[in-house]
């Protein structure tokens, strides 16, 4: 893969960010985020994690060495339960708001942003890589507008053996929502870049470091590179903004993942020191968009023919949506999958 190009040259100029972005699909920015803030951020994320099991006991949680044996990834209970454990942090939602990144969005965009209600930590284990995040666009999960930015940024240094992101150049030109079919992975679906003529082949990406910053729109192809490290979990930021004045989807003004198991603000805000980022968004009268399901429905229904036809990663999907929610329409047509292989 190809080098990011570095846009630190151009943060204090409006116009040329607006360029550069209209360009290539992306911006790249080398310590954007002030490092201290996202030691210590790391610092208490990976004491979570290591009382939680996933990190190894007796080592320094903030080497982020992952106790062997332990792998889950969102889909499973078990990753849900210590992921909202995560999730409580008062800082891990404070630096959504940082002002680094408000002024840099601010300026691509040229008016107010929102920083949406449902931040995102990304929590990947070594040697896992079945599991990485596929190719896609952000707007079959977040949706909203297609102007939105994912800004992320790796809470630590992240070299390539790690697992950061990669972006394929210019690809958000295409202007729409392309196919996306069954995957395992976050999110659970994939598009194949292949199939579209009109679509580059140049994937970027880079060694990054801790403050780094990656943005892009939610039309911009992109997907997570495997962690193929021995023994280390790469924990990231994945975070959305929007203006003020564009419309909300639904599930972004809930916390993260509370479609897996039943988590609220309320439990999120019960040990915070103080209230300023609480409900913050309740007085902005954001005009709130039911959420599409088409994309997972569809990524379902390709899942229960893959599983009919014996595909593992398939039945393994079926096999979290029972574990999940055992009485939801979907896990009782997966259920049928099986007893009819029985």
């Amino acid at each position: 893969m190809k080098e990011l190009e570095v846009s630190n040259d151009c943060l204090h100029d409006k116009q040329r960010l607006r360029q550069r972005m209209a360009s290539d699909g992306y911006l790249f920015f080398r310590r954007l985020i002030d490092a201290q803030r996202l030691l210590d951020l790391r610092a208490q994320m990976m004491a979570v994690l290591q009382a939680a099991g996933w990190i190894k006991a007796g080592t320094n949680p903030t080497l982020g060495i992952a106790t062997e044996g332990v792998q889950c990834t969102e889909g499973d209970l078990e990753y849900s339960d210590v992921y909202h454990q995560v999730y409580r942090l008062q800082s891990f939602h404070e630096t959504g708001h940082c002002r680094e990144i408000m002024e840099t969005v601010e300026k691509i965009q040229g008016c107010p942003m929102l920083a949406q209600p449902q931040k995102v930590a990304r929590l990947w284990f070594p040697n896992y890589t079945h599991h990485t995040t596929p190719t896609h666009q952000d707007f079959v999960h977040f949706q909203g507008s297609y102007d939105n930015l994912t800004c992320w940024s790796p809470i630590g240094d992240c070299p390539r053996e790690l697992g950061g992101l990669a972006v394929l150049k210019g690809s958000h030109k295409i202007a729409t929502v392309l196919d996306h079919h069954f995957s395992l992975g976050a999110g659970s679906l994939h598009l194949d870049p292949a199939h579209h003529d009109d679509l580059s082949d140049e994937w970027l990406t880079t060694d990054y470091e801790i403050g780094d910053t990656l943005i892009f729109p939610a039309l911009t192809i992109h997907k997570a590179l495997p962690n193929l490290t021995d023994d280390q979990l790469r924990i990231s930021l994945d975070n959305r903004y929007q203006r003020q004045t564009d419309p909300i989807a639904e599930h972004m003004l809930q916390p993260h993942l509370n479609i897996f198991k039943n988590f609220t603000w309320e439990q999120i805000y019960e040990n915070w020191t103080d209230d300023r980022l609480q409900y913050y968004w309740k007085s902005l009268g954001l005009q709130v968009l039911p959420r599409i399901m088409d994309y997972l429905e569809k990524g379902f229904d390709e899942a229960i023919k893959l599983a009919q036809k014996g595909d593992p990663d398939a039945k393994l999907h079926l096999r979290r949506t029972i574990e999940r929610d055992p009485e939801s329409p979907q896990a009782h047509r997966a259920m049928l999958v099986f007893s009819k292989q029985l």
